[in-house]
């Protein structure tokens, strides 16, 4: 999954939390046109990852719930570590936390994680 389509599923995700998700919401809050989010849908749909009828919501699948989570899992993550462990400020964490996300190796991942996991037991 690219990190474009990644960010759409991630959005989708945060907005589900508040209720229905529209198109025009994730347009707004991704800043990308309509027929961009038309397109990432139709894409994500055929991957199993969301349901959307025209001018109706998006709704994830389970498939779709499960991967949101491991993206926003991720997020959260690398959001605490830059702005806990490396000193960053919370805007300057939760901006690069964004772009990391999509592009560290699960294996970097679980090293920072078994990082803080020893820092935390001495």
């Amino acid at each position: 999954m690219t990190q474009s389509l990644e960010d759409y599923l991630e959005m989708i995700s945060f907005l589900s939390d508040d209720g229905e998700v529209r198109v025009t919401d994730i347009a707004s809050r991704l800043g990308v046109s309509k027929p961009s989010v038309l397109t990432a849908l139709k894409i994500l749909e055929s991957q199993g990852m969301l349901k959307h009828e025209r001018y109706r919501s998006v709704t994830l699948t389970q498939k779709g719930i499960e991967r949101a989570a491991e993206i926003r899992g991720r997020h959260h993550f690398l959001t605490a570590f830059l702005r806990d462990v490396v000193g960053v400020d919370a805007e300057t964490a939760e901006k690069d936390a964004c772009k990391m996300e999509h592009i560290l190796s699960d294996v970097t991942l679980e090293r920072m994680k078994a990082l803080i996991h020893a820092n935390q037991n001495k």
